[in-house]
């Protein structure tokens, strides 16, 4: 009886070793409760500062800069001497140029010799006509001859007035080609004039950069050197198209990233054409240009022309909305949902959202103020499992 006593026992607390063991115990979780939050959604994009109005001096002839003697920060003042250029000079002739240009000179002189010769030809002819017009009009007065010859003897003149006119314009051409082909035989020692042409500064500002500072030979349309205002800074950030579609001029924006203390700025202008862009994984986006103000202040010292920012731009501000933290929401099928926690135990609750930013996204159904979610959902929890709580 003793021995069946024990044994009765002995498996009593066996089943209840066992019943413990699996019974099931509470999944520990951390709760969030839900509450009304001021939000607020931001794009964020690298952005670089630039100055608003940057002057390039380009040569303006061909020509040998003398060395630059100004640096990059350099301060210069509106009509102040930066660079000196020397204009090049006509290259020195060989015996076969030579020969041509003077073939070219003396066929020039000939035509001038030509052209006044017909001058004198027409001017004699112009007289001799004129004589002859004076003839006629006396025998017309006397009515020796017809009104027609005398009429004849008009047009005579005229056309020899028009001849000679022709002959000194085709001299004045003979001459200016003569002078043409006589600077083509002009040397390089010949050449009188000022030793250099001096470029000087558009505006009051600091020299940006030098972009010819040795003595070189070069090209009209070089540049040579940048001038700009540092303090006269604006934002360049190119956005994704999609999210260009969001931001509106005057939108609040901050810029940070810099190295420096965070700074309000103000979208003034959206650019209304698009690029493609490569990006770092090798995918072509859509970019859009937005460009951005400091706000209420100048440039710090520090923040220089080409320095790479980060750009967070506002497009949505939320006042006092249902909000629930991002780290509950997960995915049930196509819906968005989370884990409500009711009487100590999770139950599944499919929600709906509409603005979403890093942290919390703003509920237009699904929850109430002061539910409980549970944060972090592990693969643990299902519909009606027992949890036991911690608060965040």
């Amino acid at each position: 009886m003793l021995r069946r006593l024990i044994t009765v026992c002995l498996l009593l607390s066996v089943a209840a070793a066992l019943g413990w063991a699996l019974w099931p115990r509470p999944v520990a979780v951390e709760v969030a409760t839900i509450a009304r939050r001021d939000m607020a959604l931001f794009v964020e994009e690298e952005g670089k500062a630039r100055i608003r109005e940057v002057y390039s001096v380009s040569a303006p002839i061909t020509g040998q800069t003398l060395r630059i003697d100004l640096h990059a920060g350099d301060e210069v003042e509106k009509g102040q001497s930066i660079v000196s250029i020397r204009p090049a000079a006509p290259g020195l002739l060989d015996a076969r140029l030579r020969r041509v240009a003077e073939a070219a000179s003396a066929a020039a002189g000939a035509g001038v010799d030509l052209a006044a010769a017909e001058v004198k030809q027409a001017d004699a002819q112009l007289a001799f006509l004129r004589t002859e017009l004076a003839r006629t009009e006396r025998l017309a007065a006397q009515g020796n001859i017809s009104e027609s010859a005398r009429d004849r003897a008009r047009l005579a003149v005229e056309t020899a007035i028009a001849a000679l006119d022709s002959a000194k314009a085709s001299l004045a051409v003979r001459r200016r080609e003569l002078e043409r082909a006589q600077a083509a035989l002009i040397e390089t020692g010949n050449v009188d004039g000022p030793c250099c042409t001096t470029l000087t500064a558009p505006v009051s500002g600091r020299i940006l950069r030098v972009l010819a500072e040795s003595e070189q030979v070069v090209q009209p349309g070089v540049p040579l050197v940048q001038i700009g205002d540092p303090s006269n800074l604006e934002i360049a950030a190119d956005v994704l198209s999609r999210d260009a579609v969001e931001i509106k001029p005057g939108a609040d924006a901050i810029i940070d990233g810099w190295g420096g203390v965070p700074l309000a700025a103000r979208v003034t202008r959206v650019e209304p054409s698009a690029t493609t862009k490569v990006s770092a994984l090798g995918i072509e986006e859509q970019r859009v240009a937005v460009v951005l103000d400091l706000m209420g202040q100048s440039a710090p010292a520090d923040l220089g022309d080409g320095f790479r920012v980060i750009v967070r731009i506002r497009v949505w501000q939320g006042n006092n909305v249902i909000a629930v933290p991002v780290a509950a929401l997960f995915r049930d099928g196509g819906e968005w949902a989370v884990y409500r926690v009711d009487n100590g135990r999770a139950r599944l609750q499919q929600v709906s959202l509409s603005h979403r930013n890093d942290s919390f996204a703003e509920v237009t159904a699904g929850l109430t103020l002061n539910d409980g979610v549970i944060l972090y959902p592990s693969d643990q929890l299902a519909d009606g499992v027992v949890i036991s709580t911690t608060h965040q």
